[in-house]
């Protein structure tokens, strides 16, 4: 009767990161570039109390066995990384990836990071960088003189723009794409970014709208993909999966009263 007090326990435990995520979720749903999570479940070990197959007498066997549950645990988070809706911003450095990918930008500390949000700048240094101030890599500088409402980037990539006194655009820069075996095994370290794990495998170049890679959209952004609706859905589920637990650890305490007051 005790197990059933732990086992609830676990639970317990279990939504309430399954809240957690989705609270994470919602909170993030005008995010750009924000990529939902989900979290997994697995049962916890097994008291085995009879094998399957033990003799039962000398001509048979058990056809099952007896086996106690411990509960529940969190498996996995898992991020999912479909495509987020589009919206049209009309912002000369906001660039959005339709398809797979991700842009490149260099830290601080010198080390890279990935990410879908597009909401780029320009510097004073006339650098294409984060809203944060990270470079984008490949640099994409533009030219003195430039006019910043000229500036052109295509959907492969090519970020070209006017230049006071010519006629005829500069090629400024080709703007990459990156992309993983297992995108689901990057790791989220705020500020929209992501870093690569050895789950993820290596990042792997290339231009856009080709190779598998998407396309980048010129004045566009993408918006997170969480759904409200099926997020709220999720939660009243997880929320009722809490009371359910919690209703077996109260059961489990008004028995355990019933056999403390018995009397001889």
């Amino acid at each position: 009767m005790v197990r059933s007090l732990w086992t609830a326990a676990t639970g317990m435990n279990g939504q309430q990161a399954n809240i957690d995520t989705i609270a994470n979720n919602l909170s993030n749903v005008n995010t750009t570039g924000f990529k939902k999570q989900r979290v997994e479940f697995e049962d916890l070990i097994y008291q085995t109390v009879r094998t399957a197959g033990t003799p039962a007498t000398e001509d048979t066997i058990t056809p099952v066995g007896v086996q106690m549950g411990h509960g529940v645990k969190v498996a996995s988070t898992l991020r999912m990384f479909d495509q987020g809706s589009l919206q049209n911003t009309g912002n000369i450095s906001d660039v959005a990836i339709q398809g797979e990918g991700f842009f490149r930008v260099l830290q601080y500390d010198g080390s890279y990071a990935y990410t879908r949000d597009g909401s780029f700048k320009i510097d004073a240094d006339r650098q294409l960088v984060t809203s944060n101030g990270l470079k984008v890599l490949p640099e994409i500088t533009f030219p003195e003189g430039y006019i910043p409402e000229r500036i052109t980037v295509t959907q492969d990539g090519r970020v070209t723009a006017y230049v006071n006194d010519l006629d005829e655009p500069l090629d400024i820069g080709i703007i990459e794409l990156y992309r993983f075996q297992n995108s689901a095994g990057l790791s989220a370290v705020g500020e929209n970014l992501f870093k690569q794990t050895p789950a993820s495998g290596i990042a792997i170049a290339g231009r856009p709208g080709t190779e598998g890679f998407g396309k980048t959209i010129h004045k566009f952004l993408e918006m997170s993909n969480v759904s409200t609706v099926s997020e709220m859905v999720n939660m009243i589920v997880a929320q009722r999966a809490y009371e359910f637990s919690s209703k077996a650890i109260q059961t489990t305490d008004s028995m355990l009263g019933t056999a403390a007051g018995l009397k001889r």
